[in-house]
């Protein structure tokens, strides 16, 4: 079995543009504010996106083992017929 990724890096950069759009949050410009909310919603569609696509992915490879399981079986039985 495959370990967990090491996503320390990811998670450090995340937190340091999070860190920074939080940051702006405060900036006098009103197209910078917009913008920061537009980015930090961009920021979590794209997370849950992710995490759907992982969910999936985990479907499909156990559905995938469950039928590699029973084609091995199939032709196993098969094999014995004769």
């Amino acid at each position: 079995m495959i370990g967990k990724e090491d996503n320390t890096f990811n998670e450090t950069r995340e937190k340091s543009v999070l860190q920074w759009l939080d940051e702006l949050k405060g900036h006098e410009d009103l197209v910078v504010r917009d913008g920061v909310r537009v980015t930090t919603d961009y920021i979590y569609a794209l997370k849950k996106r992710i995490k759907q696509l992982e969910e999936t992915n985990e479907l499909k490879d156990t559905f995938l083992k469950k039928l590699k399981k029973e084609k091995y079986v199939i032709q196993k039985h098969q094999s014995r017929e004769l």
